[in-house]
This record gives structure tokens, C-alpha cells and sequence, in this order.
């Protein structure tokens, strides 16, 4: 499915190739997030990722934009908890630009200090927008709820007191201490030619790396029987965010919480949006998601719910929660999570950008990524005995944080205690 070099300066490089295909995807991987910063600096790697599409010393903002678009391709960047990411998606006849356009920036940014001043300003404003929709702010409270004091309880685009603080130095050094060949992957996937992008890589990732050991504080479960945060905003719904400290990304039972995630809610078949969309109906949006980092995870469940229908729907998630805890799932339920899992693995892998996520992802975060078949040969092997396990591993009432966004009052609180519990 891949292939994988790595230089003695630790420098991965990764191609898949798809001959059938005329496009390339590259992305450069950098195996640092939100959660390697300080309090402090909390941010740093957002603002740093913006920064580096405002020029190199060899190319100006608008040039490498222009690079990119003046040959119909795209190119984007991204930061998360554990890793950031650049990437183009072009013509596959541009895959010497796509690269030498990256690397330029991965290597050689201005960092100037006005577009520094600017950028800050619109980090600012995006982080105002954040805070002012529930739907996505309920997620920053519940984390924060889940990990006091900790990185992976701050979001990950700062806070607007921090951000503004940040000065050209701050982010060099930064820069210097993580963007190194041995903390970074190149993934190209599309109608490669695997021998010029190990050419191109050898040629321009020469540098040694000063450092091997890229260290981040590991996480612990707060110790509070109940976590429950309420935020008071007028509006028409209330977004709440139900949230189980779960397992990391390598555990045995990976899985089995997958196929747990979507019989409960990953998708319209699934027993959340059934019971608390379709039959009663509570709501119109409602989902469940698995977050996993290098120690720990999470099992999220979201919704948007009317303020009249707050603690009702509260209830019924609770509810569900437990039935798929205390019984077993129908062994149809659990066939036809297999192959929801099949397809939509198969059909994501048809894109060269999907492929080329799917595989950075997990070889900047795991070192490797299993096969397609691998990963079949595990799901099929999970049984209904294997989904109660791993429900009643994480679904308990010491590990319940819950969140919650809109027009909530004071008996609301204490009737949410109360129902609260698994």
C-alpha cells in the first residue's frame, strides 16, 4: 500500500502511488500540537502553522499562493493536538513544485514580524468566532473539563491574552526545536514517482536533527466523581457534550471501540440518532466520536438540543449509554458496523488527499500504519462480548464529564446532577 524510507537524519518519507490517477497529494508532517506547548504558549503551534504561508525568504505570501493555485491546485495546513500538518493537492505533472514549494516553507520562513502583528490580529478573530458558536466551543469546555491544567485541556488556537504576547523569537525558537528531519514525514500519495520524491528529499531534508527526543507532560484522569460545566448563553438551542476519559491510540481494544462509536452514534443507522432524532424527536443534530492521542482518548457524544428538551435528551443519552453497557449489541448491529467501517475505509483511500491524511497520521503518530487487509482481519475478529467490555471500561460514573452551552438556569443544574449517572 506505501512505501517507507528514512534517511539517517530520521527524515520519513512515504509514497503511495496510484497510478490510475492525475493528481498528487504531499503532506509535510511535523510531529508536534497543541498539546507540546506551555501554558504560556499556548497557541504556538496554530500561529506558527499560519505564519508559514506568509513568505519564505524566496518567496513572497502571494507567490507561493499563486505557485499552487496558478496550476489549479490547492494547498491548505492544519494543527491539531499531536501533529501539524502542510499539504497541495495538484496536477500530478507538479509534484517537483508541490514539494519545492512545501519545503520552502517548512524550511525557510520569514516569520516577519509585521505579518507576525497582523497575524495575530486575525488568530484573535478567529478565536472570538469559536467562543461564539456553541456547537464548536461546548467541545473546549468539555476538554478543558476532562483535562484541567493540562495542554490537552487548552484549545488548540490559544487564547486571545496569549496569542497576542507571542513575539517573532518565541516562534523561531519553537520552530528550531521541533520542525527537525528526525520529528517530521513527507507523504505523497497520487501518481508518484517514488524515486524522485526520495531524490528531491535527500537533496533538500540534508540537514542533521539536533534533537531525537521530542517529549510532551502525559495526561491523567481528573479525579472529581462528576465533571459538569455550564455555560450560560441566550440562544435557542443548548449544545451539550458528554465526554469519557478512553483508551490511546495503540490499545488492543482500538477496534472494538471504533464498531462501539458507531452503533452508538457514528452515523444515521446508529442507536443515538434513532432514538433521540428519529423516535421521539429531541433534536436535530446528534453524534458520538473517539478522540485518541499517545496515552489517553476520549468518547465524545454531541448534541443540539432544544432549551425546553435540555434534561429529557440528557436523560435519553444517558440512557443509551447504559443499555450498551448492561446488554449485549444484536449481531446484526455488529455486522453491519464491520462493514460500515470496510466501506468507508475503501472509499476514503479512492482519494489521493484522504489517503495521503489517513497514512500521515498514523506514521507521524504510530511510526507505521497497518494494512487495509490488517485492519479487516481485526475488525471482523471483534465480537458483541468485546463491545460490552469495552462499554463498561469507559462508560462509568467516575469517568462521566459533561458540558454544556446556552440558556441553562440554576434547576436545570441540580436536576442534571441527579440524571447524570451511569
Amino acid at each position: 500500500m506505501y512505501r517507507k524510507e528514512v534517511l539517517k537524519n530520521g527524515l520519513k518519507i512515504i509514497t503511495s502511488n496510484m497510478p490510475h490517477m492525475d493528481s498528487v497529494s504531499i503532506g509535510v508532517w511535523i510531529g508536534v500540537g497543541g498539546r507540546y506547548e506551555d501554558s504560556k504558549f499556548c497557541g504556538m503551534s496554530h500561529l506558527l502553522e499560519h505564519m508559514l504561508f506568509k513568505g519564505t525568504y524566496s518567496r513572497t505570501r502571494d507567490a507561493l499562493k499563486e505557485a499552487i493555485e496558478g496550476v489549479g491546485g490547492s494547498f491548505n495546513g492544519f494543527t491539531s493536538e499531536e501533529v501539524t500538518c502542510y499539504l497541495v493537492k495538484l496536477p500530478s505533472k507538479y509534484l517537483g513544485l508541490g514539494l519545492d514549494i512545501l519545503s520552502d516553507m517548512v524550511l525557510n520562513p520569514q516569520l516577519d514580524p509585521a505579518e507576525l502583528e497582523k497575524e495575530k490580529r486575525v488568530i484573535s478573530e478567529e478565536i472570538k468566532m469559536y467562543i461564539d458558536q456553541p456547537s464548536h466551543h461546548v467541545f473546549d469546555i468539555l476538554a478543558e473539563t476532562m483535562w484541567p491544567d493540562h495542554a490537552l485541556g487548552r484549545p488548540i488556537a490559544g487564547y486571545i491574552n496569549t496569542v497576542k504576547n507571542f513575539k517573532r523569537g518565541d516562534l523561531a525558537d519553537f520552530k528550531d526545536r521541533y520542525y527537525q528531519p528526525a520529528n517530521m514525514s513527507i507523504v505523497v500519495t497520487g501518481k508518484v514517482d517514488s524515486k524522485k520524491t526520495l531524490k528531491f528529499a535527500k537533496g533538500t531534508f540534508f540537514m542533521p536533527s539536533a534533537r531525537k527526543n521530542f517529549a510532551y507532560h502525559p495526561a491523567k484522569k481528573t479525579k472529581r466523581k462528576k465533571n459538569i460545566r455550564l455555560l450560560y448563553k441566550r440562544a435557542e438551542q443548548i449544545h451539550v457534550a458528554f465526554g469519557l476519559h478512553s483508551i490511546n491510540r495503540t490499545h488492543k481494544m482500538r477496534y472494538a471501540i471504533a464498531l462501539l462509536n458507531i452503533i452508538l452514534g457514528g452515523n444515521m443507522s446508529s442507536r443515538l440518532f434513532e432514538r433521540l432524532r428519529e423516535k421521539k424527536p429531541l433534536c436535530y443534530d446528534i453524534s458520538s466520536s473517539v478522540k485518541k492521542y499517545k496515552e489517553t482518548g476520549a468518547f465524545v457524544v454531541h448534541a443540539g438540543i432544544g432549551k425546553n428538551k435540555f434534561l429529557e435528551a440528557s436523560t435519553e443519552i444517558i440512557h443509551e449509554l447504559k443499555n450498551i453497557k448492561n446488554n449485549f449489541v444484536t449481531p446484526d448491529e455488529l455486522y453491519r458496523a464491520k462493514e460500515y467501517i470496510r466501506g468507508q475505509l475503501l472509499l476514503a483511500l479512492e482519494d489521493t488527499t484522504a489517503r495521503m491524511l489517513w497514512l500521515g497520521e498514523r506514521i507521524t503518530s504510530e511510526e507505521k500504519a497497518p494494512s487495509v487487509r490488517e485492519i479487516f482481519k481485526n475488525v471482523e475478529k471483534v465480537s458483541v462480548l468485546d463491545i460490552k467490555r469495552i462499554a463498561n471500561m469507559i462508560f462509568n460514573k467516575k469517568n462521566l464529564n459533561f458540558a454544556a452551552i446556552g440558556p441553562i438556569n440554576a434547576s436545570d443544574k441540580n436536576r442534571l446532577k441527579k440524571a447524570l449517572t451511569l
